[in-house]
């Protein structure tokens, strides 16, 4: 038996594979162009699409713990979805799905409704799954480098409510512990869910006191304006989902996303430690960016 996971090729995915790694399982990567994918040593390719049912039928042969990750695209809900079906089917005994922080609430953000559409069917269907809730990445700051560096700026309109920004590394430790708990186990265990959070509150004054302080120079904030926001990621984005991260950036800067004291402690209980900060982060992407 082993663990098939999907969105393999990605920021997450690839966190999930390394953490995986020498972990004593069989694990198998699904992805569209195998002769493309570059994977950890001991990991079995697998040619899919969450989207072909054919494919995944053959894919989730001999799987006994599924890692589902449906990504941001207009036919996110059918394919995660569908992709639940046939693992019911296949009689896989355990799933991680990647859901997102306050899926329930943000109702009119259409990628937060339809995961948690998803984490419905979990429910409702009595499926053996544990749902990961991520909020904002942290390494999405990455692309600020040369606003911060060239003009001063931090660009991302994130507002003044605060987020509990989490870094892609303990979304990867988190998900690979409970695949690797569910896999080990004898037969289908309880659902659990988590929310995968930093350990602050991060507010545009908070961020942009973090750089000035770590760059050594003023970091200005560069306001809260959407409009911009949707522009630029139309360079390099469809509209639909410029929209949607428009969406979510205006219920961040409306409502905030900060997890509460409980959320923190049982992540750290999960991983065996505290998750890690924004700061330290930070501090890791200067001294990198410095060497160049």
């Amino acid at each position: 038996m082993s663990i098939l996971v999907t969105g393999s090729t990605g920021v997450i995915g690839s966190q999930v594979l390394a953490h995986l790694q020498g972990q004593g399982v069989e694990v198998r990567a699904l992805t569209r162009s195998p002769e493309k994918a570059r994977f950890p040593a001991g990991v079995t390719v697998v040619k899919g699409d969450l989207l072909d049912v054919d494919s995944m039928r053959q894919a989730l042969a001999g799987v006994s713990t599924l890692f589902l990750l449906a990504s941001n695209a207009a036919d996110e809900l059918t394919q995660a979805l569908q992709t639940l079906n046939l693992a019911r089917e296949a009689g896989v005994k355990g799933i991680v799905y990647l859901s997102v922080f306050k899926a329930a609430e943000y109702v009119d953000v259409p990628h937060f409704t339809g995961k948690y559409t998803v984490e419905r069917m979990i429910e409702q269907c009595e499926l053996p799954a544990t749902v990961l809730r991520p909020a904002y990445f942290i390494q999405n700051d990455l692309r600020q480098k040369d606003a911060l560096l060239t003009h001063g700026v931090y660009g991302m309109p994130i507002g003044s409510r605060g987020l509990s920004m989490v870094d892609i590394r303990d979304i990867g430790e988190a998900a690979a512990r409970e695949l690797l708990r569910r896999e080990k186990a004898d037969g289908p265990l309880p659902r659990e869910t988590y929310a995968l959070v930093g350990p602050d509150s991060l507010n545009a004054d908070a961020v942009t006191a973090i750089w000035s302080e770590i760059l050594d120079r003023p970091i200005r904030y560069a306001g809260d304006d959407l409009n911009v926001l949707e522009q630029r990621m139309k360079a390099f984005a469809p509209g639909w989902l410029a929209y949607d991260m428009r969406l979510m950036l205006r219920r961040y800067q409306s409502d905030g996303a900060v997890a509460s004291a409980d959320e923190i402690e049982r992540l750290t209980t999960l991983l065996g430690r505290p998750p890690r900060s924004y700061r330290d982060f930070a501090k890791a992407a200067a001294a990198e960016w410095a060497k160049v």
